[in-house]
Order: structure tokens, then C-alpha cells, then sequence
């Protein structure tokens, strides 16, 4: 989670959170046409077309009179094993009709904390805050206030985000000995629960501090060690745990011993920001962790001149530092265009969703390339379309996942929506008619297929 900046009578996140700015890319799609198949409409039912989600997968599929990124033309969107194909459809495929509709990459949630939410719940009033030590204590309240489970929190808030059009996530998770592995432990469960449609990391958060709280640390560790995590994160090593040394030391001491990733938080602005980002690189460089580390949010960057921005990134680069993003404020949006120059891998995502710190949140990523492309104050169609481009790409990249870019080979990772073209798609937000993971629809309509 993030801290915000103060307004007349209380902090708010929108005023604290960065946004992004646009990534560029192509794609192409697999035509097809099948020899002999039994047709479903995209308004029918999705189990005549494709297995139950979690039973088996058909070996080919095509989606029929599908527009791929809003084509004039009509076409056949064919599916094998999971992956677009190249060629026409084997001999007895399964159909689904797309009824002329866009056929768009799936998008990745690099950034989210689905631990924390009271998504499906009753309406919980938040209290003013002034800093990031009072809004964990009012995470501790509402943790101890809820009924229901982190697991069946998470669940829910994630088979959302899956209707909205997500194939994966990052999920932070809070560690400390309030809650002590709770947190992991409920968004693991809810990750078993959805791997037929959603590819989940998990991060151990600390948010309440790594060395300012005593007793996280080993929780870290245990974590890493039952082997439920794919990283470790941290949290303002000067600005909130003020060790920055002890704090770094400890998160890529765990991360190295059990061979999992990093993802620090990072909300310092200014000379702290950019020495935390010192020491997180040369870390990287030490323990040979390049292509395993991420920084989230990274206020630091934004006020930089060219010349500081262009020599971080350069090294951000080399050491193949991943950062992510979030967007509802243009004043720290990264420069993305500018990191992507030196390879810099950039992600969007959600962060909190209707949690203890802000009741706003909904884990729709097209909403999320909406905002970017709002508080970024975009106007071209290629602008627009570079809004979705971050969205879809962008956090793959940064989980290492393959582009779901409809191409031959990629992932059958798609929603089909109504609309004319992506960056009418970008600005309306229309509803996602169908999500499709692997090849099977997971979603319809906007409801889950469990």
C-alpha cells in the first residue's frame, strides 16, 4: 500500500498514487476456419464450447467472427492447447460464436493487495489518517473486525477482476505479527482456487515496517521458506523504517537464501527515494539478482532531470529492475517512454481495492488504462491504445509472463467486447462480454465461471 498527501481534513490516496504513461506495441492474430465443429454463440452456453474451467481442457477451439483489436473485418480466432494457432482448425473443434465482437489481449494486475479488501462485504467507514503508521492501524482494526476470511475475501475480489478481463496478478499480502502468515496464507488459498483462470504471484508485504517491527522479519523468512511466496517486499527503507541498510540487507538476505523475487514498496520522494534505489540496485548487482527485483510506485523518479532520470535508468536496466505503477494522479506519473529506452520493464495495477485506506478500488484493469489515459490527459487513438498496451503488457513483462497478444504461439489469454475500435474500447469501458484463459471461457456476461 501507499501513503497519501494531506487535504483540508484528511490524507486521500488519489492524491499520493503515480500513474503511467504508454507503452508501445503490435500484434497480429491466427485465422482459421474449422472442418467440422458444433457452433455456440457468445450469448449461449460457454460449457457446449469449451470443458468446465476446472475439468478437462478441449484440445482446439475456435472463436468464430471475432474482430482482433477492433479489425474491419470479421475472422476465426483459433485455439490449440491453449495457444493461438497458426493455421486452420484441427478436424472436430469446438466453435464459439463471437457474434462480430473485439477481440482483445487479457490485461495483468501488476499491483494489488487483495488481502485487505472488503470487496462483497457490508459498507465499513473509514476514519481521517495522517501517515502510513495510522493507516496500518486501522488495517489491524478492520482485519480483526471482519467476518469473513482472507481467503474468501481475496476469492471474491479476484473471480472480479477475472470477469473484468485479468489473466494474472501480483498479489501483496500483509506480514507482521498482527496477522502473523494470515495474509499469505488466505491469498494462497484463494489462488488454488482460481489457477484454472487467473496466474497468481504472492508478495509478503511488511507493511508495518521489516525492522520497525520486531518480529516481521522472521515472518518474512517462514514465509519464504514454506515456499508459498514468489517474492519478498519492503517498505520505504528510510522514510518508514528508517534502516535503510538493516531493512535491504534483511529483504534481499531472505531473497536470496530461498531463490525467490523482491518487490519493495518505495514512496519516498526526493534524495531518500533515490538512495533507497541505490541501494536496492546495488544489491541486485551483488547477489546476481537481475530480472528478479521490482519497485513499486517509485515517487522518487518523476522530479528527476533528464540527465539524473537517463543515468537511474541506465542502471535500472543493466540490472533489469522491474517497476509498477498505479494511476489516479497525473503529478507522479512515471516516464515510462523514457525507462522503456533502457529497458526498464513498467507495470499497472490496482493496489488497494476498497480496503482501510480508500473506499474506492474496483480490480478492472480496462478501468485502470481508462484512468491512465485521463489523469495523462491523453487525446490520440494511438495514445489511447498505448493506455491498454501498459495494461495488457506492461505487467507481464514484469511478471515474466508472455505477451497474451493474439499472435501465433501466444497465450489464449482474450476478451471479447461490443465496441468499434480499442480506443473507443479504452474510453467506454464496455462490458466483457466473455474472458477467455487458456483457451477455456472463464467468464461471461460478468459473472464467473467457477
Amino acid at each position: 500500500m501507499q501513503p497519501s498527501s494531506p487535504s483540508p481534513s484528511a490524507l486521500s490516496r488519489r492524491t499520493m498514487l503515480a500513474g503511467a504513461a504508454a507503452l508501445a506495441g503490435t500484434a497480429t492474430w491466427a485465422v482459421g476456419t474449422p472442418a467440422e465443429a458444433a457452433t455456440v454463440s457468445a450469448e449461449g452456453s460457454a460449457s457446449a464450447a469449451v470443458s468446465g474451467a476446472k475439468g478437462r481442457r478441449d484440445k482446439a477451439v475456435v472463436f468464430r467472427n471475432v474482430r482482433p483489436f477492433g479489425a474491419a473485418k470479421p475472422t476465426d480466432l483459433v485455439v490449440v492447447d491453449g495457444r493461438v494457432f497458426d493455421g486452420p482448425a484441427p478436424r472436430g473443434a469446438k466453435v464459439v460464436d463471437g457474434g462480430g465482437r473485439i477481440a482483445l489481449p487479457s490485461l495483468v494486475d501488476a499491483h494489488i493487495h487483495p488481502d485487505k479488501t472488503t470487496w462483497g462485504g457490508s459498507w465499513v467507514s473509514r476514519k481521517p489518517a495522517s501517515g502510513i503508521a495510522d493507516y496500518v492501524a486501522q488495517d489491524v482494526e478492520l482485519f480483526r473486525s471482519q467476518r469473513r476470511p482472507v481467503a474468501e475475501r481475496a476469492y471474491g475480489l479476484m473471480a472480479h477482476a477475472v470477469t473484468r478481463g485479468t489473466r494474472a496478478m501480483r498479489a501483496h499480502a500483509d506480514v507482521a505479527p498482527a496477522y502473523g502468515l494470515t495474509g499469505v496464507e488466505g491469498v494462497a488459498e484463494a489462488r488454488e482456487r482460481l489457477r484454472h483462470a487467473l496466474d497468481i504471484q504472492i508478495v509478503a508485504f511488511p507493511q508495518h515496517g521489516v525492522v520497525r517491527t520486531p518480529g516481521t522479519a522472521e515472518l518474512l523468512e517462514e514465509a519464504a521458506r514454506a515456499g508459498v511466496i514468489d517474492m519478498i517486499g519492503g517498505i520505504d527503507p528510510i522514510g518508514f523504517d528508517d534502516a535503510l541498510d538493516e531493512q535491504l540487507d534483511l529483504v534481499f538476505g531472505i531473497a536470496d537464501r530461498h531463490g525467490v523475487g523482491v518487490d519493495i514498496h518505495l514512496h519516498d520522494r526526493g534524495e531518500k527515494g533515490i538512495k533507497a534505489m541505490r541501494g536496492i540496485i546495488d544489491r541486485t548487482r551483488a547477489l546476481s539478482l537481475a530480472g528478479k527485483v521490482t519497485v513499486s510506485h517509485v515517487f522518487c523518479l518523476p522530479g528527476l532531470t533528464d540527465g539524473e532520470l537517463g543515468s537511474l535508468a541506465a542502471d535500472l536496466g543493466d540490472q533489469d529492475i522491474a517497476l509498477t505503477t498505479v494511476a489516479p494522479s497525473d503529478s507522479l506519473v512515471l516516464p515510462i517512454a523514457r525507462l522503456r529506452e533502457h529497458g526498464v520493464r513498467v507495470g499497472l495495477g490496482s493496489d488497494g481495492v476498497r480496503d482501510s485506506w480508500s473506499p474506492f478500488g474496483n480490480a478492472d484493469m480496462l478501468h485502470r488504462a481508462h484512468l491512465l489515459g485521463w489523469v495523462t490527459d491523453v487525446r490520440l487513438d494511438e495514445e489511447l491504445t498505448n493506455c491498454y498496451r501498459v495494461a495488457a503488457h506492461g505487467g507481464a513483462d514484469v511478471m515474466g509472463l508472455d505477451h497474451a497478444d493474439l499472435e501465433p504461439g501466444a497465450p489464449a489469454d482474450f476478451v471479447l467486447v461490443r465496441g468499434e475500435c480499442l480506443p473507443q474500447v479504452v474510453v467506454d469501458m464496455p462490458r466483457r462480454d466473455m474472458v477467455v484463459h487458456g483457451g477455456v471461457v472463464v467468464a461471461r456476461d460478468g459473472e464467473f465461471l467457477d
